[in-house]
């Protein structure tokens, strides 16, 4: 993993990526892949990422990251 993160790392600067922006887009989608992991349950994620639920919420919304729980589908009857 640590390799294919070097390679990351280098194909970013070549491109002229800054450092706020390569942040930013980490922190977005690592965000977003813990909530889907905890089905947009905002308290879980917030536990699993170690941080405050309401920083989890200010990032949500800084990143626009909005993620609806999911809810399961009743069976018609």
């Amino acid at each position: 993993m640590k390799e294919q993160l070097d390679s990351l790392i280098n194909e970013m600067v070549e491109r002229g990526i800054s450092f706020e922006e390569a942040v930013g887009e980490f922190e977005k989608r690592f965000i977003r892949r813990v909530l889907e992991r905890n089905n947009g349950n905002q308290s879980k994620a917030a536990q699993n990422l170690g941080i405050h639920r309401n920083t989890l919420r200010r990032k949500i919304d800084e990143f626009e990251l909005d993620h609806p729980p999911k809810r399961r589908k009743r069976s018609s009857r």
